[in-house]
């Protein structure tokens, strides 16, 4: 690989903590550059079976790799209060220096509404999402100033205070993304953007609404990080590989918005309409390591830093030995 830095996803929906940890630890080993954990209250469907706090993992991920590592996605806004994803963050930045990044999202109701609030349309759920990052990007300027801030916004209060633990260098706060104006916001207001698997005229799209966002605030998008989680499904045959997509992430082929959904027992329902027709366009379900090559260089060559890849399947380690040896040394950029 050159230039380009392809990671693994850690599916804390679907393997127990320890099992997430180990796998990641082995990718490493086997050339993945660094960890990308979900952030999951609830698994999507049952049949995942797990859904571990994330900094719990994200801590153990950072003493036993040397990579990057960092939430995709956590929410600053529901069961979160800002200053305190704020202070996680902090805190793995002084404990791993130059490793840890910050990935936030708007938020899922499988996850959020567990605490009990209004769940609001998503309008209002993105313009909470800014206004976090805001109070987590004056908490981060703050603190290493050695100053105390305050906020007082429309979603959030502060009261007077700073972050006593921080890294010489604040975290990389990127946003997740499948709108152009979220984009253009991003580009405004954090260090970088994430986004998932999409037709590449789309991720173009927010590319350049996400550069313009950049160049309005004074900023060179060409030095701002550009992530991507990409969902595969990799088996030794073909039938495998499309039923690991059917029984383990049939929410892959869900071809609607999911973020108002509750529960997964409402998800397990939903899955039984998908069809393997239903990923395409949105998994490459193949047997050939090569297909699945092509399918990555295709969004490397739009111009992602980093990406971070997972197998739908529990066949982990089996899928690590075989992208590490015929997939990621063919990767560039």
């Amino acid at each position: 690989m050159s230039d380009i830095q392809i990671g693994y996803a850690a599916m804390l929906e679907q393997f127990a903590p320890s099992e997430a940890v180990a796998l990641s630890a082995y990718a490493e080993q086997h050339g993945f550059s660094g960890v990308m954990a979900a952030d999951h209250f609830q698994p999507w469907v049952p049949r995942q079976g797990q859904s571990s706090f994330v900094w719990n993992v994200l801590a153990a991920v950072g003493e036993r790799t040397k990579g990057d590592f960092g939430p995709g996605v956590t929410s600053p806004s529901f069961r979160w209060h800002p200053a305190m994803v704020a202070q996680a963050s902090a805190t793995l930045g002084a404990m791993y220096p130059g490793r840890h990044w910050l990935g936030l999202g708007s938020g899922e109701a499988l996850n959020e509404h567990v605490v009990g609030g209004y769940w609001p349309e998503a309008p209002e759920r993105i313009n909470r999402m800014f206004e976090a990052v805001e109070v987590i990007n004056k908490l981060f300027t703050a603190s290493l100033a050695g100053k105390d801030v305050k906020h007082s916004g429309t979603f959030f209060k502060l009261e007077s205070s700073r972050l006593w633990t921080m890294p010489d260098k604040a975290p990389e706060v990127l946003v997740a993304t499948a709108g152009p104006v979220t984009a253009k916001r991003a580009g405004r207001t954090v260090d970088g953007l994430i986004t998932v698997g999409a037709p590449l005229e789309k991720i173009s799209s927010l590319f350049a609404k996400f550069d313009e966002g950049a160049r309005e605030a004074g900023r060179d998008p060409s030095t701002m990080p550009r992530v991507l989680q990409l969902h595969l499904s990799w088996a030794p045959t073909d039938e495998e590989a499309l039923s690991n997509a059917m029984t383990e992430w049939p929410n892959g082929g869900m071809r609607f918005p999911k973020a108002d959904i509750r529960s997964p027992f409402e998800f397990e329902q939903l899955a039984k309409l998908v069809r393997p027709e239903d990923f395409e366009g949105r998994l490459v379900i193949s047997s050939d390591p090569d297909v699945h090559r092509a399918y990555i260089q295709r969004f490397a060559d739009l111009g992602f830093d980093k990406i971070y890849l997972h197998n739908v399947g529990r066949n982990q380690t089996e899928w690590i030995d075989v992208f590490g040896r015929d997939v990621l040394p063919k990767l560039h950029r």
